[in-house]
């Protein structure tokens, strides 16, 4: 992967998406030398984490959204990232000080690898996708976003997971003096997710290092990031510093503050509710879509993924395992 010099990136100078998905061109054979035997891996690429350097070398991905992205603004200022604030424009306006580099992530537990290792050398080796996925929030809204990433399942199978890893936890940074957020009591800090290994390592599940093409800014998770498109956002844990293969269902931050509201798959179910509102319908969050008057569409199971991933709860109760 290759990334240009920093260059500010208004909304209207973003790629049309027929030109966007046509430029790209995949470099495939990165080595993936120096991760047996070390904690640190050879890094094949450089990846700062600002949100202006442009990410390139990076083939088209499968599954993609048939609805036209969200705006480069649009996906940029209307952002739940509680360790900024719980206003949608806080991770926006809070992030400028959060320090994306230098960064290491821990992988640990249940794994013939383990060790720490800087982004470019967790993921040397996985070439980079760029997939336009559409996203779900749990306050029902939506958007429709072009991230660039890797498959973690990918990733994962390079840490050659044992057979007793049937979970795969994950930990946000905990820098107080860099997120504001973290110095209420909002939550239990630091920020804890955690996937079964079958939603870890199924192909929708990516590990995004960038948005429309160029590095995550500060407020869509820098540097590293879960994407998992037929779950509520929550469940997109960012600022990624640890992953932890592991036995047991991991606790999940939004579970242990309110688990009547928000279980552990969080799957987006229109047919079951958030206890103070209905997830059967959804507004589409942009300019381009009439902002907060947007007409209101229904929600689709598994956020409009059902064919790829309803197998994988093949004879469980979604309205317990909610």
């Amino acid at each position: 992967m290759l990334i240009r010099g920093k260059r500010d990136i208004p909304s209207s100078e973003i790629t049309p998406e027929s030109a966007w998905f046509n430029r790209r061109t995949f470099v495939a054979g990165l080595a993936a030398a120096g991760l047996v035997g070390t904690a640190r891996a050879t890094p094949q690429y450089q990846i700062t984490g600002t949100g202006q350097e442009e990410l390139e070398g990076v083939s088209r991905g499968p599954f993609n959204a048939s609805e036209p992205a969200n705006s480069y603004e649009d996906i940029t200022t209307y952002n739940n990232f509680y360790e900024f604030g719980v206003g949608k424009d806080d991770p926006h306006r809070n992030s400028g000080s959060f320090k994306p580099q230098p960064w290491t992530v821990r992988v640990e537990g249940e794994a013939e690898v383990t060790g720490e290792f800087d982004i470019e050398g967790l993921l040397s080796g996985v070439g980079l996708e760029e997939r336009v996925y559409r996203m779900r929030c749990v306050e029902a809204w939506s958007m429709v976003i072009p991230w660039v990433g890797v498959p973690l399942g990918e990733v994962l199978k390079r840490f050659r997971p044992r057979s007793r890893a049937k979970y795969v936890a994950f930990q946000t940074v905990l820098r107080p003096d860099e997120m504001p957020g973290q110095r209420r009591r909002v939550l239990r800090w630091p920020y804890v997710e955690g996937l079964t290994i079958e939603e870890a390592t199924h192909p929708l599940t990516l590990l995004a290092v960038g948005v429309y093409g160029v590095t995550l800014p500060n407020q869509n998770g820098a540097p590293l990031r879960l994407v998992v498109p037929w779950k509520y956002g929550f469940k997109g844990i960012k600022s990624i510093v640890s992953i932890r293969l592991q036995e047991r269902q991991p606790p999940t931050s939004w579970n242990i503050s309110a688990p009547q509201e928000y279980g552990f798959y969080a799957n987006v179910n229109p047919e079951v509710d958030h206890p103070r509102w209905s997830q059967a319908t959804e507004r589409r969050i942009g300019s381009g879509f009439s902002g907060l008057f947007a007409r209101r569409i229904p929600t689709q199971m598994f956020n409009g993924y059902a064919d790829q991933v309803a197998h994988l709860y093949s004879g469980l109760d979604l309205r317990r395992n909610y």
